[in-house]
């Protein structure tokens, strides 16, 4: 599983032009899930992201979690983390997992992240989407199960 973080200052995703989930400062999670993914590597990589500490403190460290800074998440599911581009120029996505087992990991994912506190905004499973988002620093940290 792969989870990559942007921290953001705000983001938001679109369907179809309408706007379906949006957060203020926190961070923009595109998640991957591969074929051995399970709900186990989701609870994992969603505690990371709810401990994980890149937000500045007052001495302007990256010394703080989501939650000290009231902090919130846009999940945005993303298969197309494992692209592979080994070969050719058409990227291959045969490492991603089908998406009746990428939605779950997914879902499982955002559920475990409402359980660390943490508000969760989400796109739409396996919809075209457009994203919008001003990413703060830049910081982009990709975490993996």
């Amino acid at each position: 599983m792969r989870v990559l973080l942007q921290r953001v200052s705000r983001a938001a995703v679109a369907v179809d032009g309408e706007e379906v989930g949006a957060v203020g400062h926190g961070f923009l999670a595109l998640v991957g899930v591969a074929h051995e993914d399970d709900v186990a590597a989701a609870r994992k990589l969603a505690a990371k992201t709810a401990r994980l500490r890149v937000f500045a403190d007052g001495a302007g460290l990256m010394n703080l979690a989501l939650g000290d800074v009231g902090g919130a998440v846009l999940a945005v599911s993303q298969f197309t983390l494992y692209a592979d581009t080994r070969r050719g120029n058409r990227p291959s996505f045969t490492d991603a997992a089908p998406a009746e087992q990428g939605e779950a990991v997914y879902e499982a994912y955002v559920e475990a992240l409402r359980a660390e506190g943490v508000p969760v905004e989400t796109g739409v499973f396996g919809a075209h989407m457009q994203v919008d988002l001003v990413n703060d620093g830049p910081v982009t940290i990709l975490l993996e199960a």
